[in-house]
């Protein structure tokens, strides 16, 4: 079964902590800390995204990316890349998993997220 946003938005809310609505055709979930993180279905994946920082915000990009490229293997399920958002780059933290994946492994990727998008932000802070 892959999942509709509709069903994934009725057992996100029921997490503690969380809000979760539709806009457009995504949803967005908010946790206790205001961090937003955006779910979308996309045929057979699920991806789950949230903005990081702005590339303009960045003191040497080169380095950097560098430093990335070396440490985001250390935060389990998670990844970094580079979105265009209104015309501006931004770093963002995303993971993905299969749109028919069972209810527990989704909590466990936007959890895990969360999670990794605090230590993201602590550990490239230097870099801003």
């Amino acid at each position: 079964m892959n999942w509709t946003l509709s069903e994934l938005q009725a057992f996100l809310s029921e997490h503690q902590g969380w809000s979760v609505e539709e806009a457009e055709q995504s949803l967005v979930i908010k946790n206790e800390d205001g961090i937003n993180a955006f779910l979308a279905v996309s045929g057979e994946q699920i991806l789950v995204e949230v903005l990081l920082f702005a590339q303009a915000d960045v003191k040497d990009i080169p380095v950097l990316n560098e430093t990335i490229l070396r440490t985001h293997k250390m935060f389990p399920l998670s990844t970094i890349g580079i979105n265009d958002v209104n015309g501006n780059s931004y770093y963002t933290a995303f993971g993905s998993l299969s749109s028919q994946s069972k209810q527990e492994s989704i909590v466990i990727e936007v959890a895990t997220l969360f999670r990794n998008v605090e230590a993201f932000i602590d550990l490239y802070q230097e870099y801003l």
